[in-house]
């Protein structure tokens, strides 16, 4: 089924909930084993929504998951987006839709391609409830060991996700299921209908709490949309570096941040706080590549400390602020996620949490990353050119879409 990116009601604003069962998750090594545990136990739901879903791997263990739990009678719902999954193998949608899988793909590319700037909205989010149980992150359904556009990897991708259990995993819900219904409901366009059908399936959901003594993290569920949310995740992250007074650990793969973010990170320093940006190493598209020289060179000369992960693959959207404040999502702090697609980002107030999550970025800073700072020192006048040309472009391309950066 083709789903259009412009028809969707704006999503309910999620709020601050305590009582929570956090675990951070480092790749997909460690997030498939769980995720397909739990699709082995489902018993009423299981929802999906990724960007990429790469039918190799490790990844086609997810897919026979979802078939398998299809065949049981649990409700199966997989999004992905047209884009980072322009083609699902025949042999598999035949596999899927036979087992009973419902899937929709989210504005799938016509013709034009992304030649028309309506087609940059893209569905970017990971998100996956399965029963009371939600995942959050950076990861799609791709093996750890192999890039659709790179090939093999000579190291597993470093990224993060989180998994879910307490009363966010409703809000979760509630995001997946706002989405899908705008786009399979005939009648989408009447409200009264669709809030009618959100009702009927809401009810008898569990929403009791964890134990206190077992849960105590407080979590919110952010989402970008090209409505009312179109600037919630950026706002929680400038709110939170404004906010800070020791340290702010960034690792974002994509790191090309706006005016607005740049300058919360300089007053950040200026304040005397101690800022740390983790970046891949490698681009794929040129103009993303050379625009993030231009802004992380700006960012040094600041005083901000830029490292670049060298072993592999890096895809991490994730934070740590004054080691309490911390969120892992599907939002890189670049225009694309910042202005065009759909993300989602879960919030955490919790140290123990924030914690590991800052040892873990600890670690990689120290073993897995290069400085930025002499790198920079080694460009020359053709390269820097190129840098300033690529940010300039971007932000005509932005400017002629009606988007200011």
């Amino acid at each position: 089924m083709a789903v259009s990116p412009g028809v969707v009601p704006p999503a309910r604003a999620s709020q601050w909930h305590a009582g929570h069962r956090l675990t951070l998750l480092t790749g997909a090594s460690q997030w498939f084993p769980l995720l397909l545990q739990a699709m082995a136990q489902a018993q009423r739901r299981i929802w999906l929504e990724t960007y990429i879903f790469d039918f190799a791997g490790s990844a086609l263990e997810v897919a026979q998951a979802l078939a398998e739990a299809a065949r049981r009678g649990v409700q199966v719902r997989v999004m992905v987006d047209g884009v980072g999954t322009p083609v699902i193998p025949p042999p598999w949608l035949a596999t899927w839709r036979a087992a009973g899988v419902r899937v929709a793909v989210y504005a799938p590319l016509g013709r034009l391609g992304l030649s028309l700037p309506s087609q940059w909205r893209r569905l970017h989010r990971k998100l996956c409830v399965v029963d009371d149980t939600g995942y959050c992150g950076g990861i799609n359904v791709v093996d750890d060991w192999l890039d659709p556009t790179l090939g093999a990897l000579p190291r597993p991708r470093l990224d993060f996700a989180v998994q879910v259990q307490g009363p966010l995993v409703e809000d979760m819900r509630h995001a997946m299921q706002q989405l899908w219904l705008a786009h399979t409901v005939p009648s989408v366009a009447r409200r009264d209908h669709l809030e009618r059908m959100r009702d009927a399936l809401n009810q008898g959901l569990s929403r009791a709490p964890w134990p206190a003594a077992q849960a105590t993290s407080r979590a919110r569920l952010v989402l970008r949309d090209n409505l009312l949310h179109r600037r919630d995740i950026e706002r929680a992250y400038r709110g939170a570096i404004g906010r800070a007074r020791h340290e702010i650990w960034l690792a974002v793969a994509y790191f090309v941040p706006d005016i607005r973010l740049r300058r919360a990170l300089r007053w950040a320093v200026q304040r005397g706080v101690k800022v740390r940006v983790l970046i891949q190493g490698e681009y794929e598209n040129f103009m993303q590549y050379h625009a993030g020289w231009f802004t992380t060179a700006w960012c040094v000369r600041q005083g901000i400390e830029v490292y670049r992960y060298q072993p592999s693959a890096f895809h991490a959207k994730a934070a740590v602020v004054d080691g309490r404040w911390a969120t892992i999502g599907s939002s890189n702090l670049d225009p694309l996620s910042l202005l065009l697609a759909r993300e989602a980002n879960v919030l955490i107030d919790d140290p123990s949490f924030a914690g590991a999550l800052l040892q873990r970025l600890q670690h990689v800073t120290t073993h897995q990353a290069q400085p930025l700072a002499p790198l920079l020192a080694q460009r020359g006048p053709w390269q820097r050119a190129r840098d300033v040309v690529a940010y300039v472009a971007m932000r005509t391309a932005l400017f002629l879409t009606g988007n200011r950066y």
